[in-house]
């Protein structure tokens, strides 16, 4: 079921913004009129995307930040919503990697995914969400992973950021239902992006398709107006059912990734 959401005006924040999904969304909805707010690390990259997006959207602005600073989360928040004047949007996107069997991770490295991935999230949900809540409209999306719900080999750092933003989502929109605030739930598959290179990763064992970013961001549009609060994008792979043959036997998953991990 769809709902009418016209994204032209509205103010949209965008972690993770410099690169892949974040950035294919901001030069989206910018050129549908929206006034995006971009957040990332890397200066050089983010400023790129800031140029493409006001060529359509002037207002558009932009806040280098590392979100694994998470004591740094809600002034970056706060900043953000001054400046724009508000924010319509929150899109929880940014993500690190963590491909590392389990019995070799170190707990500091599992700590940082867990502050990038769920933590940054979190505080900047609840840095805007008494502003969101006191107007009595805005949208929090958050974008989790497949592996947000089921645990992928040799990424049991990443799923657990994951599975901790899904549940997080879940709980948060049976709280604020009916209150003009909503909640979508994001769970691509897997996308063409840096996320696959990252340094200190070991290899990924998929090697089947990837979709692009572009196609992503264009599901995560779409969703915005749809009554649904959680989307598995793109819809093209079936994903859900993956995850529904997983909850159907979940001892018979368990084998066969394991199985996998032996080849």
């Amino acid at each position: 079921m769809a709902v009418t959401y016209s994204t032209a005006g509205k103010r949209v924040v965008i972690t993770g913004a410099s690169s892949g999904v974040g950035a294919a969304l901001a030069r989206r909805l910018a050129a549908g009129n929206a006034v995006v707010g971009l957040v990332a690390r890397r200066r050089h990259r983010l400023e790129a995307v800031l140029d493409d997006c006001r060529r359509s959207s002037p207002d558009s602005q932009m806040w280098v930040a590392d979100l694994a600073d998470t004591g740094d989360v809600e002034r970056l928040a706060q900043q953000a919503w001054n400046q724009l004047g508000g924010i319509d949007v929150l899109v929880n996107n940014a993500a690190i990697p963590k491909r590392r069997i389990v019995t070799q991770l170190d707990p500091n490295a599992v700590e940082e995914v867990m502050r990038v991935n769920f933590f940054a999230p979190m505080r900047l949900t609840l840095a805007v969400l008494p502003q969101m809540l006191a107007r009595g409209d805005g949208l929090i999306v958050n974008v989790s992973s497949l592996g947000g719900r089921l645990g992928i080999i040799h990424e049991a750092a990443y799923c657990a950021s994951k599975f901790a933003l899904s549940g997080w989502s879940e709980s948060m929109a049976a709280d604020l239902h009916g209150t003009g605030v909503s909640v979508k739930l994001i769970q691509p598959g897997p996308v063409d992006t840096e996320i696959w290179d990252r340094p200190d990763n070991d290899d990924p064992l998929y090697d089947g398709p990837k979709v692009p970013a572009e196609e992503v961001a264009d599901g995560i549009i779409a969703a915005l107006g749809s009554a649904r609060f959680e989307h598995y994008l793109p819809e093209s792979m079936a994903l859900k059912d993956v995850v529904d043959a997983k909850n159907a036997d979940l001892d018979a998953y368990i084998a066969g990734a394991a199985a996998m991990a032996r080849r």
